[in-house]
């Protein structure tokens, strides 16, 4: 039996202990971590990290609910009936046909649900931790009790821990406590009856730092932590309701009513007519059952759930499905820079220290290149106010580098990973500064601030015990507001100048370069710690360095991809403006053929009607503030835009809520963000965004095939029906006949449109209006013009070869295969693969790619369309008779004309 923490300790009394006390209980040293094999001991003891999923619906409920659908209630009540006057074939048979109906649709809803629930699962939490002395990234599955968990703003608290180090730590408690503004931590013990809410020095899973850091030692994982034992409140049910299915919902209603009040106008009048109430009670099933598109619920289904599986293949999980359907109609993606639109290597480029300007060679994190002034290769040594830039950037620095499979990469920050591999180009090593320069004290980086600091002990001069150095990096107008002074070429302190600073940081930011500003400060002898007020002024400036990350070659595509079919880019970035700029300039983005480009600074200004109308235009926003980025969302949709939002910081969970769409990083986004967005991109690639608006507009479009596909049968069904009883003509199909289109005919025919690759044209039309009807006019335009071609099908071949044989069943049977393959040459005419027969016909060479599952559709319906009317066991059941081979050529030519019928409703409104 697995072991649990209450073995190792009650877990209401780890708040009322001394963290020395704790680490005691759990054999743990603060220092260094658990080592490797007892880590390995406790997984075997205490099992993985993770809570256990959520029991869904009884499978027995989730099948009963399919049948509750307004549709299928007059299918069920018809059948009953048929059973209560002794025509139990019919009765078995309509029946026969809400429970294929349920089945399909059980499966389906059960595949779409397991794969939306699998892939919101995938993301997987990661958590920063200390084990053999080393700082790790594991999953947060991989956690055992005394691990050591290092806690940042953003972070999901991945289980229970008891705080051991805090620094102006917040952490928002709400979904376990209520309380929706974030608890301030500390490490001190508290009283052992304090409530939960209270206890401050303990930091709960499935909490968000929102500010700080702090670490923490596991006291509970999986189902032990306070969140497992009321794990519900966590959990989110998985829902296939999505606006469109429920604007079907609402039609299938509408439907309803209106196949109601015809099918008792139907009887009605052929009871007027004198004729017996049988024949007119199959009269007006056989009207209802033909208007009903009974296989229309069960392609929904499948279309969306293969739209969420093809996303997922191009990196784009979606969490929430209306995703699928909106991203289809997005008007303006508003992304982040670093990472989404570029590569997320930064590499410095440019220096500029002690008046004396530098180049950089070499690209990536590889330690490769070399550090050029006047085009020559430089000694460090001989340059003090470099060297000494290039320090700050070292020692002021939370991350580092390794090699994995021959391949430099950042563990933590890329911007701090460009400002080590180019110290390295000079011969500085970070090891050797630290032993020389031990860091004592951090403030780390907060958006707020715009800065971070170290404290350093310099043991490199006399009396070394009582020498304090302080390095800050940061943005240039939170490094200059506080500085005073700066280095001159000889390494003295002279006056700042901020407009030569200035004048440096545009000439960097011209070429694309992000800047960072560095600066130096003594602080009193034998200072330990270090706080903000330290370091508001009297620093001493020491130099720029300008880094690049590149943009993605798919991204720069991307963007061209998405301004052609419509949709507006916009880029939001912490970054300067001009660096922002010179990027999107190189990658494309434009509005009207401008790049223009507002800062946070300039928005805050500004009303809200000069507002709405910058963010209207503006292509760049830099520096903008988390409140920003809510306000340029709401500018935007107050003009009727959908927009799309990327980000992957707490800061962004506001502006990822109201957008349209919220799209978060898979890979550097934090907990806070994921949990805020709609979709996850796996690989935090704009040309993901790109595909995924690709995939939904397909989704969408293929959608519409189906409807406009399954309505006009039901329409030739029906008016075929109620103009023979109000012309009192025999009715030339019966409602079996009628179930049989419906429902096997239609779905081996449509079920093949939901997995319709996408159009060349899906990228180049504009974004379709979120007001546009379920049933637009030029829809309706088509679903009458192929209703009435197919109800002169019907009628037609039934009176002419019932008036030539006299042969009812015949007549019938001669009619439905014609309506069959009609409709197979209409399914063509807005298929891909009815496009690759036409090219082929043409001479033009294209493969026969992504249309397997339509050229299975058309096979599985000759084949059952020949079971249908040539197995006498069929024959029987549905009161068809066997054909000839020219009956079977003669249902083929006459169906032909539907070539003509379906070229001209293309032409006007094209589905491909």
């Amino acid at each position: 039996m697995t072991a649990t923490s209450e073995e190792i300790m009650p877990p209401n009394e780890w708040h009322n202990l001394p963290a020395s006390k704790v680490a005691q209980h759990l054999d743990t040293n603060l220092q260094t971590g658990l080592t490797s094999d007892e880590v390995v001991k406790r997984r075997e003891r205490f099992g993985a990290n993770e809570l256990q999923a959520k029991s869904g619906t009884n499978p027995i409920l989730r099948f009963l609910l399919q049948f509750n659908q307004p549709l299928l209630y007059i299918l069920l009540i018809a059948g009953a009936i048929k059973a209560l006057i002794g025509q139990w074939v019919n009765a078995w048979v309509i029946w026969g046909v809400t429970l294929i109906n349920a089945i399909i649709g059980f499966i389906q809803e059960s595949k779409a649900e397991s794969a939306i629930a699998a892939l919101a699962s995938s993301v997987q939490t990661n958590a920063t931790i200390l084990r053999n002395n080393q700082k790790l990234q594991v999953p947060s599955t991989e956690l055992v009790p005394g691990d050591l968990v290092l806690l940042t703003s953003g972070d999901k608290v991945p289980a229970d821990l008891r705080l051991i180090q805090s620094r102006n730590l917040q952490v928002n408690e709400s979904a376990l406590t209520g309380e929706s503004v974030a608890i301030e931590k500390n490490t001190e013990p508290l009283e052992a009856d304090a409530p939960l809410a209270e206890r401050s020095n303990m930091a709960y899973a499935g909490s968000f730092v929102t500010f700080g850091t702090g670490k923490g030692i596991v006291v509970a994982i999986g189902e032990e932590t306070e969140t497992g034992r009321i794990s519900q409140l966590m959990e989110q049910g998985t829902s296939l309701k999505t606006p469109l299915t429920r604007k079907f919902d609402k039609f299938s209603r509408t439907l309803l009513y209106i196949i109601l009040g015809i099918a008792a106008l139907t009887f009605a009048v052929g009871l007027g007519y004198g004729n017996s109430w049988a024949s007119m009670f199959e009269a007006a099933v056989a009207f209802a059952v033909s208007a009903i598109p009974e296989g229309l619920p069960a392609v929904v289904t499948v279309t969306l759930a293969i739209g969420v599986s093809r996303m997922a293949r191009r990196h784009a999980i979606v969490r929430k499905l209306p995703a699928v359907e909106t991203l289809g109609g997005a008007t303006v993606i508003c992304s982040d820079k670093t990472g989404t639109l570029t590569e997320n290597q930064m590499t410095v480029q440019a220096i500029y220290a002690g008046g004396e300007q530098y180049t950089v060679t070499g690209t990536g994190y590889a330690p490769e290149g070399e550090i050029l002034c006047d085009e020559q290769p430089i000694n460090g040594q001989d340059f003090p106010v470099l060297t000494e830039c290039l320090k700050a950037g070292l020692l002021c620095n939370d991350s580092h580098l390794e090699q994995k499979e021959g391949e430099w990469q950042v563990v933590g920050d890329p911007t701090e990973g460009g400002l080590i591999v180019v110290a390295d180009k000079v011969g500085l090593h970070r090891h050797n500064l630290e032993i020389e320069m031990p860091r004592l004290d951090a403030i780390p980086f907060e958006s707020e601030f715009q800065y971070m600091a170290t404290l350093h002990e310099d043991r490199s001069q006399k009396n070394s015990a009582s020498v304090r150095t302080v390095y800050v990096k940061g943005s240039v107008e939170a490094i200059l507001q506080r500085c005073q002074q700066m280095l001159d070429t000889e390494g003295k302190a002279i006056a700042l100048n901020p407009e030569i600073i200035h004048q440096e940081v545009d000439v960097m930011a011209n070429f694309g370069l992000r800047v960072l500003a560095f600066a130096k400060k003594s602080l009193a002898n034998g200072q330990n710690s270090l706080n903000r007020a330290d370091i508001e002024k009297d620093l001493v400036f020491l130099g720029l360095q300008g880094m690049i990350d590149p943009p993605r070659t798919e991204a720069i595509k991307a963007v061209a991809a998405c301004q052609n079919a419509g949709i507006q880019v916009k880029m939001i970035t912490g970054d300067h403006a001009a660096t922002a700029k010179a990027i999107a300039q190189s990658m494309g983005f434009n509005k009207n053929g401008e790049v223009l480009a507002f800062t946070g600074k300039e928005l805050a200004q500004m009303d809200n009607s000069q507002l709405t109308t910058a963010i209207e235009d503006g292509v760049v926003f830099a520096r903008v503030a988390p409140e920003q980025k809510l306000r340029i969302v709401e500018a935007l949709q107050s003009k009727g835009e959908v927009v799309a939002m990327t980000g992957d910081g707490v800061n962004d969970a506001p502006a990822l809520k109201q957008a349209d769409i919220g799209i978060a990083m898979g890979g550097a986004g934090t907990e806070v963000a994921k949990e805020a967005a709609d979709m996850i991109l796996t690989d935090d690639n704009f040309a993901s965004i790109e595909a995924a608006v690709e995939e939904g507009r397909t989704v969408y479009r293929n959608l519409l095939k189906a409807i406009a596909f399954i309505l006009p049968v039901n329409g030739g069904e029906s008016m075929t029906i109620l103009i023979s009883v109000l012309f009192a003509r025999e009715l030339p199909i019966l409602s079996l006949q009628v179930l049989w289109l419906n429902m096997v005919n239609s779905i081996a025919m449509t079920v093949p449109l939901a997995f319709e690759p996408k159009s060349q044209r899906v990228m180049q039309q504009p974004p379709r209006s979120p007001r546009e009807p379920l049933l637009s006019q030029s829809l309706i335009k088509r679903i009458l013009a192929i209703s009435i071609f197919n109800w002169i099908l019907i009628f037609g071949v039934f009176e002419w070869i019932q008036q030539t044989t006299g042969n009812t069943d015949l007549a019938r049977t001669m009619a439905i295969q014609a309506l069959v393959a009609g409709r197979v040459i209409y399914l063509l005419s807005i298929s891909k693969l009815g496009i690759l027969l036409i090219n082929k016909l043409r001479g033009v060479k294209e493969k026969f790619t992504n249309v397997s599952a339509m050229a299975i559709g058309i096979a599985a319906t000759i084949i059952l369309q020949i079971i249908f009317s040539q197995w006498n066991i069929m024959n029987s059941l549905f009161s068809t008779a066997p054909l000839n081979l020219t009956q079977w050529l003669i249902c083929l030519l006459i169906g032909l004309p539907m070539i003509l019928v379906a070229t001209l409703v293309n032409r006007f409104d094209p589905l491909n």
